[in-house]
Order: structure tokens, then C-alpha cells, then sequence
């Protein structure tokens, strides 16, 4: 623990040369398991609250590319699928003087702690994740990094329930126009488990057999020639997704969520 309080000291001193001032980035990485959503959040030091993975935009970068590195650097998987959602400029987002006082507990002089504090805007990516190729690493500013449900993860810190919130709704709207199943589902999976991914984004439950029957009739699924074992009901059989017929349907706009 002494040797991450030391880096994060030598970060905010470098801070104000090697990030741009007033602009920062934040990350909902959504992964799926065991039936629910799941989200990556950061348990930041000194403080009770849970954060969203995010960061700071290098002066030779772009927001997508340190979108991209934030997000390698917490998941440890290159080529994430990734999409800018929102702004966050509420001028009250920040509580400066309660990120301060955090701040000052880690030994720093205040002088080194203005930058950190300023105003920042925020720029809003949601990503799209394999459950279980991710390692989660925390960055310097944080204690730990873990997968979370939507019930269990408490009040997050400064706007961030606000950008959840959005992110959580720009999916659904965007459930049947981006490729959601090809990125959160394992390369094999049942009707069920596809089925269970839109009941949870959606919040809502779905007809079964309307259900199958639209998504088998977009020609997007393969049928293979297995099935998922070891349960105590009848074996389903697995399908993966045919990426090229996926990316044409929604091209047109799936419905089967609808």
C-alpha cells in the first residue's frame, strides 16, 4: 500500500505536464454473468465510495485513444469494443474542496493539489466486455478493481450514477442497432443465456418462443453441433453468432427486444 501512496504522489506532481487541464474521460465497462450485468468499478483510497474506471487525456492524444488506453490498462484486453455516449458539464460535478481534503491525506502540499482539483468535463464511454477475459488492475488513484451488480454497488462517487444511469440507457436504446451479444456472451451460448442478456438489459421479460423465433429468422446465429451439459433439465443446444449476417441485421435494426 506505502509503495501505491508514493506513485500516486509522483502522478499528481507530473499531472498538470502530461494531461490536458479541464477534460477528463469516463469508463462503464459492462461485462455479463451468471444471468446479470455486470459492472467494472474501482474502490478509490480514502474513500467509502465506488468509482468508474477513468481518466486523464495525454496532450498528444485523442479522447478515443486514451479511452483505449484507460481501458486496456483496467481490463488488461486490446481491441474493446467502445462507444462515446455523453458530455458531463454540470459545473457542480466536482466537490473540489471534498476531493482536497481526500487528497491532502496523502501527505501532499496543497500547491501540488490544484490541478487535480479543478473543473473538469467529462466525456462518457460505455464498453462492451467477455466476463471472463478480463483482469481486472487498478489504476494508481485506487485501492482496488472489481466486477460489481447493478444492486450491490451503493452510491458511486461525485456524478458517476448519473453517467451509469445514461450509459445504462443509451444500451438499451442501442441494444438492437450494436453489436451487444457478440461482445458481453462467451464464443458459445444458449437461447436461454441470449435471451437472459436482453431480459436484463431491457429490464423486462420476453416472450420464449417469440423470442427464438425472431432471432433464428434473422440468420444471425450459427447452430452448432453441441450442447451445454452438466444442468438438470434438458441439454440446449449452443449457437454462436455468423458476424457477418449479425452486422448486417443491425445495420437494419434488430426487434427482437422490442
Amino acid at each position: 500500500m506505502m509503495e501505491r501512496k508514493v506513485d500516486l504522489r509522483q502522478w499528481l506532481s507530473g499531472a498538470d505536464n502530461e494531461f490536458l487541464p479541464h477534460i477528463s474521460l469516463d469508463c462503464v465497462v459492462f461485462g455479463f454473468h451468471d444471468g446479470a450485468l455486470k459492472i467494472l468499478l474501482l474502490k478509490m483510497q480514502n474513500l467509502d465510495q465506488l468509482a468508474l474506471p477513468g481518466g486523464f487525456m495525454m496532450r498528444e492524444e485523442t479522447l478515443e485513444e486514451a479511452a483505449i488506453r484507460t481501458l486496456e490498462e483496467r481490463t488488461g484486453l486490446e481491441n474493446i469494443f467502445l462507444q462515446q455516449f455523453h458530455v458531463f458539464s454540470d459545473p457542480a460535478r466536482n466537490d473540489s474542496a471534498t476531493r482536497l481534503e481526500d487528497l491532502k491525506k496523502l501527505g501532499m502540499h496543497p500547491a501540488k493539489l490544484e490541478w487535480f482539483a479543478q473543473r473538469f468535463i467529462s466525456v462518457g464511454f460505455y464498453a462492451l466486455v467477455e466476463f471472463s477475459r478480463v483482469r481486472p488492475k487498478p489504476d494508481v488513484l485506487s485501492e482496488s478493481c472489481d466486477w460489481y451488480s447493478l444492486e450491490e454497488r451503493g452510491k458511486l462517487v461525485l456524478d458517476h450514477d448519473q453517467i451509469l444511469d445514461t450509459a445504462l440507457a443509451t444500451l438499451r436504446m442501442q441494444l438492437n442497432h450494436q453489436p451487444v451479444g457478440y461482445n458481453l456472451l462467451p464464443r458459445k451460448f444458449t437461447m436461454p443465456e441470449l435471451q437472459k442478456l436482453y431480459e436484463t438489459i431491457l429490464d423486462k421479460k420476453l416472450d420464449r418462443r417469440n423470442f427464438q423465433r425472431k432471432m433464428l429468422s434473422y440468420g444471425i446465429l450459427n447452430v452448432l453441433d453441441e450442447k451445454r451439459t452438466g444442468g438438470a433439465y434438458k441439454a440446449p443446444y449452443l449457437y454462436s453468432f455468423h458476424l457477418r449476417n449479425y452486422q448486417k441485421a443491425l445495420r437494419q435494426g434488430l426487434e427482437a427486444g422490442a
